[in-house]
């Protein structure tokens, strides 16, 4: 370790590294999803906030709700401004699968917003235009 606190080679402990590239606002935060065992590593679980991470290690980590996937490619100095962390890492995330509700769709019968509940006669006339079909 150097006299920053930093392992030498460009390696950092990961709650570190988290905090630095502005995943997590503190890292108190960023510990405690490590400690969680939470964070993957290249695959593998990571069960220490002190787990040292390098550039090219691949990480693996839910934020609010998603599951972020990022390529480390620098450790980083400081926790600097957001246009600094966003250079200490590649996002890998894939994008968000649209889930199409599998639900055989059926016409609805549609009434005015506010208009309350149907009256027995209004449940009649729906019955009778759903038949015909």
């Amino acid at each position: 370790m150097d006299e920053t606190g930093q392992e030498s080679g460009g390696r950092i402990r990961l709650d570190k590294w988290l905090w630095h590239a502005r995943f997590f606002k503190t890292r108190t935060l960023a510990a405690k999803i490590c400690k969680g065992n939470k964070v993957r590593i290249n695959g593998t679980h990571a069960v220490k906030a002190s787990s040292i991470v390098k550039p090219g290690d691949v990480l693996t980590f839910p934020q609010a709700n998603a599951i972020k996937v990022i390529k480390i490619l620098a450790s980083g100095e400081r926790r600097g401004p957001a246009s600094e962390a966003q250079t200490l890492y590649k996002d890998e995330t894939p994008p968000p699968v649209e889930v199409r509700s599998m639900v055989h769709t059926t016409s609805v019968a549609r009434r005015e917003a506010g208009a309350g509940r149907p009256t027995k006669a209004d449940r009649r006339a729906i019955n009778k235009l759903m038949e015909q079909d």
